[in-house]
Protein backbone atom coordinates (compact mmCIF):
# COMPACT_ATOMS: atom_id res chain seq x y z
CA UNK A 1 0.00 0.00 0.00
CA UNK A 2 1.16 3.27 -0.97
CA UNK A 3 0.33 7.11 0.48
CA UNK A 4 0.66 9.94 -1.32
CA UNK A 5 2.42 13.05 0.55
CA UNK A 6 4.35 14.62 3.22
CA UNK A 7 2.49 14.73 6.45
CA UNK A 8 4.17 17.70 8.73
CA UNK A 9 2.34 17.49 11.65
CA UNK A 10 2.63 13.40 12.08
CA UNK A 11 6.34 13.75 11.05
CA UNK A 12 7.01 16.27 13.74
CA UNK A 13 5.28 13.75 16.22
CA UNK A 14 7.06 11.30 15.47
CA UNK A 15 10.55 12.54 15.57
CA UNK A 16 10.01 14.97 18.54
CA UNK A 17 8.81 11.81 20.62
CA UNK A 18 11.68 9.72 18.91
CA UNK A 19 13.77 12.67 20.69
CA UNK A 20 12.27 12.08 23.93
CA UNK A 21 12.34 8.36 23.69
CA UNK A 22 16.98 9.15 22.73
CA UNK A 23 16.71 11.87 25.38
CA UNK A 24 15.64 9.80 28.12
CA UNK A 25 17.40 6.63 26.55
CA UNK A 26 20.69 8.31 27.01
CA UNK A 27 19.64 10.10 30.58
CA UNK A 28 19.34 6.56 31.95
CA UNK A 29 21.96 4.80 30.83
CA UNK A 30 24.01 2.33 32.86
CA UNK A 31 27.32 1.95 32.40
CA UNK A 32 29.85 -0.88 33.31
CA UNK A 33 27.92 -3.75 32.00
CA UNK A 34 28.06 -5.93 29.15
CA UNK A 35 25.91 -4.18 26.77
CA UNK A 36 24.15 -6.90 24.52
CA UNK A 37 22.92 -8.79 28.19
CA UNK A 38 20.62 -7.10 30.34
CA UNK A 39 21.88 -8.51 33.13
CA UNK A 40 23.41 -5.45 35.40
CA UNK A 41 22.35 -2.57 36.42
CA UNK A 42 19.67 -1.05 39.31
CA UNK A 43 15.84 -2.36 39.63
CA UNK A 44 13.00 -0.65 38.86
CA UNK A 45 10.38 -1.54 41.00
CA UNK A 46 8.28 -4.24 39.75
CA UNK A 47 5.75 -1.76 38.50
CA UNK A 48 8.77 -0.35 36.08
CA UNK A 49 9.45 -3.94 36.03
CA UNK A 50 5.47 -4.62 34.56
CA UNK A 51 5.55 -1.67 32.28
CA UNK A 52 8.84 -2.72 30.92
CA UNK A 53 7.41 -6.20 30.05
CA UNK A 54 4.31 -4.63 28.70
CA UNK A 55 7.30 -2.07 26.21
CA UNK A 56 8.69 -5.12 25.01
CA UNK A 57 5.57 -7.08 24.44
CA UNK A 58 3.91 -4.62 22.87
CA UNK A 59 4.42 -4.41 19.40
CA UNK A 60 3.47 -3.48 15.68
CA UNK A 61 1.46 -6.79 16.08
CA UNK A 62 -0.20 -5.86 19.11
CA UNK A 63 -0.94 -2.42 17.88
CA UNK A 64 -1.30 -3.14 14.03
CA UNK A 65 -1.82 -6.75 13.95
CA UNK A 66 -4.44 -7.56 16.75
CA UNK A 67 -6.87 -4.51 14.99
CA UNK A 68 -5.83 -5.93 11.74
CA UNK A 69 -7.18 -9.36 12.48
CA UNK A 70 -9.98 -8.30 13.94
CA UNK A 71 -11.16 -5.96 11.03
CA UNK A 72 -10.93 -9.26 8.57
CA UNK A 73 -12.19 -12.20 10.81
CA UNK A 74 -13.87 -10.72 13.99
CA UNK A 75 -14.61 -13.04 16.68
CA UNK A 76 -11.88 -15.73 15.72
CA UNK A 77 -9.16 -13.21 16.27
CA UNK A 78 -9.68 -12.94 19.96
CA UNK A 79 -7.32 -16.72 19.93
CA UNK A 80 -4.88 -14.33 19.44
CA UNK A 81 -5.72 -12.32 22.81
CA UNK A 82 -6.27 -15.03 24.31
CA UNK A 83 -3.09 -16.81 23.77
CA UNK A 84 -0.83 -13.72 24.04
CA UNK A 85 -2.08 -13.03 27.30
CA UNK A 86 -2.80 -16.38 28.53
CA UNK A 87 0.64 -17.25 27.69
CA UNK A 88 1.49 -14.87 30.62
CA UNK A 89 -0.27 -16.85 33.05
CA UNK A 90 1.11 -19.99 32.04
CA UNK A 91 4.91 -18.67 32.37
CA UNK A 92 3.81 -17.14 36.19
CA UNK A 93 2.22 -20.60 37.08
CA UNK A 94 5.23 -22.86 35.62
CA UNK A 95 8.12 -21.17 35.15
CA UNK A 96 8.64 -17.36 36.15
CA UNK A 97 9.43 -18.13 40.33
CA UNK A 98 11.49 -20.98 38.91
CA UNK A 99 13.79 -19.37 36.65
CA UNK A 100 14.23 -16.77 38.74
CA UNK A 101 15.92 -19.20 41.57
CA UNK A 102 17.79 -20.96 38.46
CA UNK A 103 20.03 -17.93 38.48
CA UNK A 104 20.66 -18.23 34.96
CA UNK A 105 20.67 -14.98 33.10
CA UNK A 106 19.67 -16.27 29.36
CA UNK A 107 17.85 -18.86 27.64
CA UNK A 108 20.92 -20.65 26.37
CA UNK A 109 22.46 -20.55 29.19
CA UNK A 110 19.63 -22.17 31.47
CA UNK A 111 19.95 -25.09 28.37
CA UNK A 112 23.55 -25.88 29.10
CA UNK A 113 23.53 -25.60 32.94
CA UNK A 114 20.24 -27.27 32.75
CA UNK A 115 21.14 -29.97 30.46
CA UNK A 116 25.30 -29.96 30.60
CA UNK A 117 25.47 -29.87 27.09
CA UNK A 118 27.43 -27.08 24.68
CA UNK A 119 25.72 -28.55 21.95
CA UNK A 120 21.97 -28.30 23.09
CA UNK A 121 23.20 -24.39 24.32
CA UNK A 122 23.80 -23.78 20.81
CA UNK A 123 21.27 -25.52 19.30
CA UNK A 124 18.63 -23.42 21.31
CA UNK A 125 21.12 -20.17 20.43
CA UNK A 126 19.97 -20.86 17.03
CA UNK A 127 16.84 -21.14 17.89
CA UNK A 128 16.67 -17.69 19.66
CA UNK A 129 17.99 -16.10 16.40
CA UNK A 130 15.80 -17.52 13.88
CA UNK A 131 12.62 -16.55 16.07
CA UNK A 132 14.07 -13.05 16.73
CA UNK A 133 14.43 -12.83 12.61
CA UNK A 134 10.86 -13.98 12.55
CA UNK A 135 9.49 -11.95 14.67
CA UNK A 136 11.60 -9.05 13.56
CA UNK A 137 10.04 -8.91 9.85
CA UNK A 138 6.74 -8.31 11.10
CA UNK A 139 8.06 -5.62 13.54
CA UNK A 140 9.30 -4.30 10.18
CA UNK A 141 6.68 -4.58 8.08
CA UNK A 142 4.29 -2.39 10.37
CA UNK A 143 7.70 0.01 10.48
CA UNK A 144 7.23 -0.02 6.75
CA UNK A 145 3.92 0.91 6.59
CA UNK A 146 3.49 3.48 9.33
CA UNK A 147 6.58 5.42 7.58
CA UNK A 148 5.23 5.14 4.09
CA UNK A 149 1.76 6.88 5.63
CA UNK A 150 3.40 9.57 6.91
CA UNK A 151 6.28 10.31 4.33
CA UNK A 152 4.35 9.11 1.32
CA UNK A 153 7.12 6.80 0.04
CA UNK A 154 6.15 3.79 -1.54
CA UNK A 155 6.78 0.26 0.65
CA UNK A 156 10.52 -0.27 0.02
CA UNK A 157 11.63 3.25 0.18
CA UNK A 158 9.81 3.49 3.81
CA UNK A 159 11.07 0.21 5.13
CA UNK A 160 14.50 1.18 4.64
CA UNK A 161 14.13 4.86 6.12
CA UNK A 162 12.47 2.76 8.96
CA UNK A 163 15.51 0.28 9.42
CA UNK A 164 18.09 3.27 9.16
CA UNK A 165 15.91 4.99 11.96
CA UNK A 166 15.88 2.11 14.14
CA UNK A 167 19.64 1.21 13.86
CA UNK A 168 20.22 4.73 14.54
CA UNK A 169 18.44 4.73 17.71
CA UNK A 170 19.86 1.67 18.88
CA UNK A 171 23.69 2.85 18.45
CA UNK A 172 23.22 6.18 19.85
CA UNK A 173 20.71 5.20 22.99
CA UNK A 174 23.03 2.10 23.61
CA UNK A 175 21.28 -0.98 24.23
CA UNK A 176 21.21 -0.68 28.22
CA UNK A 177 19.72 2.95 27.92
CA UNK A 178 17.06 1.24 25.58
CA UNK A 179 16.06 -1.52 27.93
CA UNK A 180 15.36 0.62 31.09
CA UNK A 181 13.54 3.30 28.46
CA UNK A 182 10.85 0.79 28.10
CA UNK A 183 8.81 2.42 30.73
CA UNK A 184 8.47 5.48 29.05
CA UNK A 185 8.01 3.28 25.96
CA UNK A 186 4.84 2.13 26.93
CA UNK A 187 3.85 5.08 29.04
CA UNK A 188 3.80 7.01 25.47
CA UNK A 189 2.29 3.81 23.54
CA UNK A 190 -0.35 3.56 25.87
CA UNK A 191 -1.72 7.31 26.12
CA UNK A 192 -1.06 8.21 22.50
CA UNK A 193 -3.13 4.45 21.68
CA UNK A 194 -5.92 5.21 23.70
CA UNK A 195 -6.55 9.15 23.87
CA UNK A 196 -6.98 9.13 20.00
CA UNK A 197 -9.72 6.13 20.39
CA UNK A 198 -11.69 8.08 22.87
CA UNK A 199 -12.00 11.02 19.84
CA UNK A 200 -12.68 8.36 17.18
CA UNK A 201 -15.70 7.28 19.83
CA UNK A 202 -17.04 10.47 20.42
CA UNK A 203 -17.21 11.26 16.62
CA UNK A 204 -19.26 7.65 15.97
CA UNK A 205 -21.74 8.65 18.75
CA UNK A 206 -20.50 5.74 20.81
CA UNK A 207 -19.12 6.15 24.58
CA UNK A 208 -15.92 8.07 24.74
CA UNK A 209 -15.22 8.39 28.26
CA UNK A 210 -14.15 4.79 27.93
CA UNK A 211 -14.31 4.09 24.65
CA UNK A 212 -13.37 0.13 25.71
CA UNK A 213 -17.16 0.18 26.78
CA UNK A 214 -18.34 2.00 23.82
CA UNK A 215 -16.73 -0.60 22.05
CA UNK A 216 -19.97 -3.37 22.87
CA UNK A 217 -22.84 -1.29 21.63
CA UNK A 218 -20.65 -1.01 18.46
CA UNK A 219 -20.62 -4.68 18.33
CA UNK A 220 -24.42 -4.91 18.45
CA UNK A 221 -24.54 -2.10 15.53
CA UNK A 222 -22.37 -3.94 13.26
CA UNK A 223 -23.47 -7.65 14.01
CA UNK A 224 -27.12 -5.86 12.94
CA UNK A 225 -24.95 -5.10 9.63
CA UNK A 226 -23.07 -8.00 8.88
CA UNK A 227 -25.46 -10.47 9.79
CA UNK A 228 -23.40 -11.98 12.72
CA UNK A 229 -20.56 -12.29 10.32
CA UNK A 230 -17.72 -10.59 13.07
CA UNK A 231 -19.63 -11.71 16.09
CA UNK A 232 -20.73 -14.89 16.16
CA UNK A 233 -18.35 -17.48 17.26
CA UNK A 234 -16.29 -19.53 14.40
CA UNK A 235 -18.06 -17.71 11.38
CA UNK A 236 -14.22 -17.73 9.96
CA UNK A 237 -12.93 -20.93 11.22
CA UNK A 238 -13.83 -24.13 13.08
CA UNK A 239 -13.05 -24.96 16.78
CA UNK A 240 -10.03 -26.86 16.33
CA UNK A 241 -8.38 -24.46 14.62
CA UNK A 242 -9.47 -21.40 16.91
CA UNK A 243 -8.01 -23.30 19.71
CA UNK A 244 -5.00 -24.74 18.39
CA UNK A 245 -4.14 -20.86 17.32
CA UNK A 246 -5.31 -19.94 21.08
CA UNK A 247 -2.64 -22.41 22.50
CA UNK A 248 0.01 -22.01 19.99
CA UNK A 249 0.39 -18.43 20.95
CA UNK A 250 0.00 -19.31 24.65
CA UNK A 251 2.95 -21.53 24.77
CA UNK A 252 5.23 -19.60 22.45
CA UNK A 253 4.45 -16.53 24.81
CA UNK A 254 5.96 -18.04 27.78
CA UNK A 255 8.75 -19.59 25.33
CA UNK A 256 10.01 -16.54 24.09
CA UNK A 257 13.74 -15.90 25.13
CA UNK A 258 13.24 -11.77 25.19
CA UNK A 259 10.45 -12.48 27.55
CA UNK A 260 12.16 -14.79 29.61
CA UNK A 261 14.82 -12.80 30.20
CA UNK A 262 12.92 -10.32 31.91
CA UNK A 263 12.07 -13.28 35.16
CA UNK A 264 16.03 -14.31 35.11
CA UNK A 265 17.28 -10.81 35.96
CA UNK A 266 14.27 -10.21 38.75
CA UNK A 267 15.78 -9.14 42.05
CA UNK A 268 14.08 -11.79 43.95
CA UNK A 269 11.53 -14.45 43.51
CA UNK A 270 8.61 -12.38 44.50
CA UNK A 271 9.41 -9.38 42.39
CA UNK A 272 9.79 -11.86 39.19
CA UNK A 273 6.15 -12.71 39.65
CA UNK A 274 4.46 -9.53 40.47
CA UNK A 275 6.51 -7.99 37.67
CA UNK A 276 4.27 -10.62 35.73
CA UNK A 277 0.64 -9.47 37.12
CA UNK A 278 1.58 -5.70 36.56
CA UNK A 279 3.07 -6.84 32.74
CA UNK A 280 -0.77 -8.40 32.54
CA UNK A 281 -2.55 -5.61 33.58
CA UNK A 282 -0.50 -3.12 31.39
CA UNK A 283 -0.72 -5.39 28.35
CA UNK A 284 -4.17 -5.78 28.62
CA UNK A 285 -4.89 -2.13 28.75
CA UNK A 286 -3.69 -2.51 25.19
CA UNK A 287 -5.65 -5.48 23.90
CA UNK A 288 -8.90 -4.20 25.17
CA UNK A 289 -8.32 -1.38 23.09
CA UNK A 290 -6.98 -2.63 20.19
CA UNK A 291 -10.11 -4.47 18.62
CA UNK A 292 -12.09 -1.17 19.07
CA UNK A 293 -10.08 0.45 16.35
CA UNK A 294 -11.26 -2.50 14.02
CA UNK A 295 -14.79 -2.38 14.48
CA UNK A 296 -15.26 1.24 14.40
CA UNK A 297 -13.96 1.34 11.54
CA UNK A 298 -15.99 -1.70 10.18
CA UNK A 299 -19.00 0.25 11.24
CA UNK A 300 -17.86 3.34 9.61
CA UNK A 301 -17.45 1.55 6.32
CA UNK A 302 -21.02 0.03 6.79
CA UNK A 303 -22.97 3.00 7.71
CA UNK A 304 -21.89 4.42 4.66
CA UNK A 305 -22.59 1.11 2.66
CA UNK A 306 -18.51 0.47 1.64
CA UNK A 307 -18.20 -3.56 1.44
CA UNK A 308 -14.11 -3.92 0.41
CA UNK A 309 -13.18 -6.59 -1.18
CA UNK A 310 -11.25 -9.37 0.15
CA UNK A 311 -8.06 -8.25 -1.06
CA UNK A 312 -8.87 -4.51 -0.66
CA UNK A 313 -9.84 -5.47 3.32
CA UNK A 314 -6.28 -7.54 3.53
CA UNK A 315 -4.52 -4.53 2.42
CA UNK A 316 -6.32 -2.68 4.65
CA UNK A 317 -6.07 -4.47 7.33
CA UNK A 318 -2.52 -4.10 8.77
CA UNK A 319 -3.18 -0.41 8.75
CA UNK A 320 -6.43 -0.45 9.88
CA UNK A 321 -5.65 2.13 13.39
CA UNK A 322 -4.39 4.43 10.75
CA UNK A 323 -6.99 4.18 8.75
CA UNK A 324 -10.10 4.31 11.16
CA UNK A 325 -8.88 7.84 12.17
CA UNK A 326 -8.75 8.97 8.81
CA UNK A 327 -12.03 7.72 7.75
CA UNK A 328 -13.93 9.56 10.82
CA UNK A 329 -12.00 12.58 10.39
CA UNK A 330 -9.59 12.99 13.64
CA UNK A 331 -7.11 15.86 13.00
CA UNK A 332 -4.12 14.63 10.96
CA UNK A 333 -1.59 15.38 14.29
CA UNK A 334 -4.63 13.33 16.15
CA UNK A 335 -3.66 10.22 13.34
CA UNK A 336 -0.23 11.55 13.42
CA UNK A 337 -0.36 10.10 17.32
CA UNK A 338 -1.73 6.75 17.04
CA UNK A 339 1.13 6.34 14.16
CA UNK A 340 3.85 7.49 16.58
CA UNK A 341 2.30 4.46 19.07
CA UNK A 342 2.43 2.26 16.61
CA UNK A 343 6.37 3.24 15.78
CA UNK A 344 6.82 2.76 19.54
CA UNK A 345 5.84 -0.13 20.12
CA UNK A 346 7.19 -1.63 17.05
CA UNK A 347 10.83 0.28 18.37
CA UNK A 348 10.32 -1.31 21.84
CA UNK A 349 9.89 -4.60 20.62
CA UNK A 350 12.97 -4.19 17.83
CA UNK A 351 15.47 -3.51 20.50
CA UNK A 352 14.53 -6.01 22.48
CA UNK A 353 14.67 -8.81 19.66
CA UNK A 354 18.07 -7.61 18.11
CA UNK A 355 19.52 -7.46 21.86
CA UNK A 356 18.90 -11.13 22.24
CA UNK A 357 19.21 -12.60 19.26
CA UNK A 358 22.78 -10.48 18.69
CA UNK A 359 23.60 -11.54 22.23
CA UNK A 360 23.03 -15.09 21.44
CA UNK A 361 24.97 -15.29 18.43
CA UNK A 362 28.41 -12.81 20.61
CA UNK A 363 27.93 -14.85 23.63
CA UNK A 364 26.52 -18.40 23.10
CA UNK A 365 28.07 -19.03 19.15
CA UNK A 366 31.21 -16.77 19.28
CA UNK A 367 32.85 -16.93 22.51
CA UNK A 368 31.61 -20.48 23.81
CA UNK A 369 32.71 -22.25 20.66
CA UNK A 370 34.64 -19.92 17.73
CA UNK A 371 36.86 -18.06 20.38
CA UNK A 372 37.05 -18.54 23.87
CA UNK A 373 39.78 -16.32 24.50
CA UNK A 374 37.93 -13.59 23.61
CA UNK A 375 37.31 -10.23 26.26
CA UNK A 376 34.36 -8.50 26.76
CA UNK A 377 35.00 -5.49 24.32
CA UNK A 378 35.51 -8.31 21.49
CA UNK A 379 32.31 -9.87 22.29
CA UNK A 380 30.75 -6.51 21.81
CA UNK A 381 31.70 -5.76 18.85
CA UNK A 382 30.78 -8.78 17.75
CA UNK A 383 27.23 -8.61 18.79
CA UNK A 384 27.13 -5.04 17.10
CA UNK A 385 28.44 -6.67 14.06
CA UNK A 386 25.81 -9.55 14.68
CA UNK A 387 23.08 -6.89 14.94
CA UNK A 388 23.51 -4.73 11.88
CA UNK A 389 23.49 -8.44 10.07
CA UNK A 390 20.42 -9.59 12.01
CA UNK A 391 18.96 -5.83 10.50
CA UNK A 392 19.52 -6.68 6.82
CA UNK A 393 18.68 -9.56 6.89
CA UNK A 394 15.35 -9.11 8.66
CA UNK A 395 14.89 -6.07 5.70
CA UNK A 396 15.50 -8.39 2.61
CA UNK A 397 13.12 -10.48 4.47
CA UNK A 398 10.21 -7.66 4.97
CA UNK A 399 10.59 -6.31 1.56
CA UNK A 400 7.64 -9.05 0.42
CA UNK A 401 6.46 -9.91 3.44
CA UNK A 402 5.22 -12.97 3.96
CA UNK A 403 1.54 -12.10 5.43
CA UNK A 404 -0.36 -10.39 8.03
CA UNK A 405 1.71 -8.67 10.86
CA UNK A 406 -0.31 -11.11 13.01
CA UNK A 407 0.79 -14.21 11.29
CA UNK A 408 4.37 -13.66 10.46
CA UNK A 409 4.74 -13.09 14.25
CA UNK A 410 2.86 -16.13 15.19
CA UNK A 411 5.34 -18.30 13.19
CA UNK A 412 7.44 -17.16 15.49
CA UNK A 413 5.29 -17.69 18.59
CA UNK A 414 4.70 -21.38 16.82
CA UNK A 415 8.70 -21.95 17.05
CA UNK A 416 9.38 -21.04 20.47
CA UNK A 417 6.56 -23.05 21.75
CA UNK A 418 7.28 -26.19 19.20
CA UNK A 419 10.93 -25.82 20.60
CA UNK A 420 11.43 -24.05 24.02
CA UNK A 421 8.86 -24.41 26.04
CA UNK A 422 8.95 -27.95 26.17
CA UNK A 423 12.91 -27.87 27.24
CA UNK A 424 12.00 -25.33 29.82
CA UNK A 425 8.45 -27.27 31.52
CA UNK A 426 10.40 -30.89 31.39
CA UNK A 427 13.87 -28.95 32.46
CA UNK A 428 12.14 -27.26 35.15
CA UNK A 429 9.62 -30.11 36.27
CA UNK A 430 10.98 -33.43 35.64
CA UNK A 431 14.84 -34.09 36.80
CA UNK A 432 15.00 -37.25 34.78
CA UNK A 433 15.00 -35.04 31.05
CA UNK A 434 18.59 -35.22 29.86
CA UNK A 435 20.51 -33.42 27.24
CA UNK A 436 19.77 -36.12 24.40
CA UNK A 437 15.99 -35.25 24.90
CA UNK A 438 16.20 -31.81 24.94
CA UNK A 439 17.95 -31.89 21.74
CA UNK A 440 15.92 -34.32 19.99
CA UNK A 441 13.02 -32.50 21.36
CA UNK A 442 14.21 -29.08 19.73
CA UNK A 443 15.22 -30.56 16.61
CA UNK A 444 11.37 -31.93 16.65
CA UNK A 445 10.16 -28.72 16.61
CA UNK A 446 11.95 -27.28 14.32
CA UNK A 447 10.82 -30.06 12.11
CA UNK A 448 7.52 -29.49 12.83
CA UNK A 449 7.13 -25.90 12.84
CA UNK A 450 8.70 -25.12 9.32
CA UNK A 451 7.07 -28.68 7.44
CA UNK A 452 3.53 -27.08 8.83
CA UNK A 453 4.40 -24.59 5.47
CA UNK A 454 4.52 -27.89 2.89
CA UNK A 455 2.68 -30.62 4.76
CA UNK A 456 -0.36 -30.16 4.44
CA UNK A 457 -0.02 -29.60 0.85
CA UNK A 458 1.52 -33.28 0.18
CA UNK A 459 -1.22 -34.47 2.90
CA UNK A 460 -4.61 -33.03 2.09
CA UNK A 461 -5.73 -34.44 5.02
CA UNK A 462 -3.87 -32.30 7.24
CA UNK A 463 -5.37 -28.80 4.78
CA UNK A 464 -7.13 -27.12 7.65
CA UNK A 465 -5.41 -28.67 10.92
CA UNK A 466 -1.76 -28.34 10.63
CA UNK A 467 -1.43 -24.70 9.81
CA UNK A 468 1.95 -22.78 10.43
CA UNK A 469 0.34 -20.05 12.80
CA UNK A 470 -1.06 -23.25 14.87
CA UNK A 471 1.22 -25.88 14.91
CA UNK A 472 2.50 -26.10 18.06
CA UNK A 473 -1.33 -27.37 19.00
CA UNK A 474 0.24 -30.20 17.72
CA UNK A 475 4.03 -30.03 18.12
CA UNK A 476 4.11 -29.48 21.84
CA UNK A 477 2.58 -32.91 23.16
CA UNK A 478 4.84 -34.58 20.21
CA UNK A 479 8.00 -32.91 21.40
CA UNK A 480 6.72 -33.48 25.18
CA UNK A 481 6.93 -37.16 24.09
CA UNK A 482 10.09 -37.46 21.97
CA UNK A 483 11.95 -35.77 24.47
CA UNK A 484 10.38 -38.40 27.19
CA UNK A 485 10.74 -41.08 25.40
CA UNK A 486 14.53 -40.53 24.18
CA UNK A 487 15.45 -39.31 28.09
CA UNK A 488 14.37 -42.66 29.56
CA UNK A 489 16.35 -44.45 26.75
CA UNK A 490 19.29 -42.64 27.44
CA UNK A 491 21.57 -42.05 30.76
CA UNK A 492 19.78 -39.69 33.16
CA UNK A 493 21.30 -36.43 33.73
CA UNK A 494 24.36 -35.79 36.35
CA UNK A 495 23.20 -36.19 40.00
CA UNK A 496 24.22 -32.75 40.85
CA UNK A 497 21.87 -30.97 38.27
CA UNK A 498 18.72 -33.50 40.03
CA UNK A 499 19.79 -32.45 43.35
CA UNK A 500 19.93 -28.77 42.18
CA UNK A 501 16.68 -28.82 41.23
CA UNK A 502 14.78 -30.32 43.85
CA UNK A 503 17.22 -28.49 46.55
CA UNK A 504 16.99 -24.86 45.08
CA UNK A 505 14.56 -24.65 42.18
CA UNK A 506 11.67 -26.28 43.85
CA UNK A 507 12.14 -25.30 47.91
CA UNK A 508 10.53 -21.79 48.30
Amino acid sequence: MTFEGFKWSPALILFLTLGAFLAAGLFNRIRGGSEYYPVSGGTTGVVGAGASIASNWMSAASLLGIAGIFYLQGYFALAYVIGWTGGYVLLLILLAGQLRRFGKFTAPEFVEERYDSPAARLLSAIIAIIISLIYCVAQYKGIGLIFSWIFGFDYTQSLLLGAVVVMTYIVLAGTLGANRNQKFHYTVLILFFIVPLMFIAAKMDFFWLVPQFGYGTALQELSGHTRGAFTQPFAHAGVLQWCALAFTLMVGTAGLPHVLSRFYTAPNLRDARWSVLWGIFFIGLLYWSAPAYAIFARIWQARRGIVPDAETARQTADIVVIMAGEWVGLPLWLTGIIATAAIAAAFSTVTGLLITGAGAFSYDIYFRLLNPNASQSQCVKVAKGATLVMALVVVLLAVNPPGLIAEITAVAFALAGNTLFPVFVLGIWWDRTNKYGAIAGMLTGIMVTFSAFFLPQIIPALEGILHPTSSAFFGVPLVFGVMIGVSLLTPPPPERIRRFLVEKVHTP
